[in-house]
């Protein structure tokens, strides 16, 4: 392990050498609201001395004495030009002013144009909250998690269904970050709505593969969504009103320059026309986003984030259910020099889900909380070799349940099961290093630490086997708990320690064109234990521990970047191995479980296929046409050569295989009031288990189902529409207003969420019954801002 890291920071220090020129460094902001642009271009003119500002907005460029013109340029911004001198260190600060008829024209970015070229980040897509603005959504409610769907390698589960899946990975593979916080469940009403209030996101960020080694704890991908910070400079009131739900932001300076918040809300309210026509049933929405920021000075600023979201659903009193997430984050960014900055970052993540069965008679309690610490720093140690390194803690706890009695009649008996807890640390360091002009290298390695703690109780089973093989009935079998053992809370009863690489790498070929190739490796100690394809509120989380061992990721990615004077052309093909994936055998109870391993068989996992995106930014008419061709297979053998394992030991399908993804996404501006935007989508139809025969049993008709996932659900289509009307769109200050009218699925596609199949009441027959979620949905929403 030290030899790795030995050889690791020889590499970043390798071609540094002593000089006597003096840096210029500095931030560039925009002045709209004093946030750091990433990916403008600094430049020195009649030199080819230059940099691209980093996510935090900073550059650094290292010249001899004398003077010289610096140029900073970004795609929606006025250009700045500033002359300096230089005989020793110069820090500067700079605002760019924003062109707000460029913005509009801006539609998808990966980063800047010369940025993507040069730079070894590959498999990353960046969406702003003005993209997802102009896509067309169920209900006309903006959805941030439904537009990364149509980027390429990118798909949901289900229609109406929670998560979504990114090169044939499981949701649960995906780390969800809100402001650098863990979420564990992305979506509002089983699915139908993300938890995100649009207007309070900055931009978002996934990362498919090449995945910086900052990140870790996901063996598929990372989605990093950045909270805005509230305005510095005047307060400002926006929201909008629609159909089912309403939102409200308010964002301001306390102090002018200083000290800034945001809050924002937004809840749905369709629950109220039940009650209406009487009807008792209900399910609604809320939640609240919060950001505080004060600059203490040009080194020094504090942030304070937050989130709270619940989702209630109610039937006739006897069956309710709350779930939602708690986060709350303090970040603290210092800057020690022109060189070198830090950020400290203490966070909470907390999960709830509730349920109440008034006519079982008892009260069901669940969730996961997650405690964070991260240290990170960022150093230019040359004008080649930028340096990113850190530690990372997290504390969880796991309730896999909680269940009382609801009332004095109830059989039920109250029982806390099994509460697990775990530890996380990682230490992390990366490079990225300019090794000529046209090769790029980023590499860098995560050093991961998961300890399991001790439990009140846990289960021994013999040979140590929670599993057992009925070789008889060809089954598998619960093994009987030959006894408990007690541990203490503050004992680490079993440690994993891996040491993870990343490297990614950009040859530029020319001006326009480059290619990539990123390498990854991913341990991922957490588990979504769930016999659904889409995550629910229902599932459980689990961690890594005596009977589960951690997944383990491999994947190998290579990309070709091409620049034409209207289009950008991404192509990459990628290959993901995943080690000890876990699947539930046939019959498996996964509900208020308190002995999860009893059900729960280890396999492996791979996907491979190809991703193209061709895009165009600019001009009236904008868009992209995105197309995934994949596989995503599992397999779960036999522990011995007497176990037939599931399926027979074969590889199958995965719940969320689909071949072929086709999304076209287009924007066209007729004038300055209005504008439209459409989306299609085709996708292969979901994998599914059909029976294929039937027999009776003691005059009962028992189904008997095929191998796992080998049929299809019908392909899955649709074609979504919007135009947006503004009245004044010559009026920037004051009021001001917007009207989007929108129509979900057009032609009214029944898409198939599940096949059912039943006996037919009238002829008694055996027939399949499709169970659709939408058809045609049309919407209206005003928005306003002031």
């Amino acid at each position: 392990m030290c030899k790795h890291f030995l050889l690791f920071f020889s590499l970043i220090f390798f071609q540094v050498g002593f000089s006597q020129n003096y840096r210029v460094s500095g931030v560039v902001k925009s002045t709209t609201d004093n946030f750091p642009v990433l990916g403008a271009n600094v430049t020195i003119k009649s030199t080819s001395k230059g940099d691209v500002t980093n996510l935090d907005g900073e550059f650094s460029i290292r010249l001899k004495e004398g003077e010289y013109t610096l140029l900073v340029s970004y795609l929606g911004f006025k250009e700045y030009t500033q002359k300096i001198y230089l005989n020793k260190d110069l820090s500067i600060n700079i605002f760019l002013e924003s062109e707000s008829q460029s913005l509009e024209e801006v539609i998808i970015t990966k980063t800047n144009d010369r940025l993507k070229l040069k730079k070894p980040q590959m498999s990353v897509n960046k969406i702003t909250t003005k993209d997802i603005a102009n896509i067309p959504s169920v209900l006309g409610e903006p959805d941030i998690i439904k537009a990364i769907t149509l980027l390429p390698g990118v798909t949901n589960s289900s229609e109406g269904a929670g998560g979504f899946h990114v090169r044939g990975g499981a949701a649960d593979q995906n780390l969800v970050l809100l402001d650098g916080t863990s979420i564990y469940n992305d979506s509002h009403l089983f699915g139908i709505f993300s938890i995100m209030h649009p207007g309070a996101v900055k931009d978002l960020t996934l990362y498919k593969g090449g995945i910086p080694s900052k990140y870790g704890g996901r063996v598929s991908s990372v989605l990093e969504i950045n909270q805005r910070k509230g305005n510095f400079d005047q307060l400002n009131i926006d929201g909008s009103i629609g159909l089912v739900s309403s939102k409200l932001l308010f964002e301001g300076p306390i102090k002018k320059d200083k000290t800034s918040f945001l809050v924002a809300g937004r809840s749905s309210y369709a629950h109220l026309f039940l009650k209406l026509i009487d009807n008792p049933n209900s399910a609604y929405f809320y939640d609240i986003n919060t950001k505080l920021s004060h600059i203490f000075d040009e080194n020094n600023e504090l942030e304070f984030s937050g989130y709270f979201g619940r989702d209630v659903f109610n039937i006739d009193d006897s069956f309710k259910n709350t779930y939602g997430s708690s986060v709350a984050k303090i970040d603290w960014t210092h800057r020690f020099n022109s060189t070198t900055n830090s950020k400290l970052s203490l966070g909470l993540s907390d999960y709830y889900f509730g349920l109440t069965l008034d006519f079982i008679g008892f009260n069901y309690d669940s969730g996961i909380r997650d405690y964070s610490l991260r240290y990170q720093l960022n150093s230019k140690v040359s004008d080649k070799i930028d340096l990113e390194y850190g530690l990372q803690s997290n504390y969880y706890t796991f309730n896999p349940g909680y269940i009382e009695p609801s009332n004095e009649n109830s059989g039920i008996i109250t029982k806390q099961f099994t509460k697990k807890y775990a530890w996380q640390n990682a230490f992390y360091a990366s490079a990225e290093q300019k090794i000529s002009e046209k090769l790029t290298v980023n590499y860098g390695l995560r050093l991961n630490l998961f300890s399991r703690l001790g439990q009140d109780e846990v289960n021994l089973y013999e040979n140590g086997s929670p599993l057992v093989f009925n070789e008889n009935l060809q089954i598998y079998e619960k093994a009987p708990i030959i006894g408990t053992e007690i541990q203490s809370k503050s004992e680490i009863t079993k440690t994993f320690v891996n040491v993870e690489p990343r490297l990614s790498i950009a040859y530029q070929l020319n001006e326009k064109s480059s290619l990539k190739a990123s390498y990854q490796f991913i341990n991922q100690h957490l588990h979504l234990i769930s016999n659904t394809d889409a995550p629910t509120p229902l599932d459980i989380w689990a961690p890594s521990g005596k009977y589960i061992q951690p997944q383990k990721s491999h994947q190998y990615a290579l990309g070709y970047f091409r620049k034409f004077e209207l289009f950008d052309l991404e192509t990459e093909i990628f290959y993901k191995s995943i080690d000890n994936r876990l699947d539930y055998i046939d019959g498996a109870d996964l509900i208020a479980n308190d002995a999860i391993e009893q059900v729960l068989l280890s396999g492996r996992a791979r996907a491979y296929g190809f991703e193209i995106l061709l895009k165009k930014n600019i001009g009236k008419f904008t868009g992209w046409l995105a197309y995934t061709f994949s596989k995503s297979e599992q397999q779960t053998p036999g522990r011995t050569p007497k176990e037939i394992g599931i399926n027979n030991g074969n590889w199958y399908r995965t719940g969320w295989d689909k071949p072929h993804d086709i999304s076209i996404t287009g924007s066209y501006q007729w004038n300055a009031k209005w504008k439209s935007n459409a989306n299609f989508v085709f996708q292969t139809g979901r994998p599914s288990t059909f029976p294929y025969a039937k027999y009776y049993f003691e005059g009962q008709t028992v189904p008997d189902y095929g191998p796992r996932n080998a049929n299809r659900l019908p392909a899955y289509h649709r074609l979504d529409f919007s135009a947006i009307y503004t009245p004044k769109p010559e009026k920037t200050k004051g009021w001001q207003g917007e009207w989007v009218f929108s129509i979900y699925n057009v032609y009214n596609r029944r898409n198939a969420a599940s096949i059912n199949f039943g006996r037919n009441e009238d002829n008694g027959n055996i027939e399949a019954v499709r169970l659709s979620i939408f058809g045609i949905v049309p919407s209206a929403a005003y928005r306003f801002k002031f």
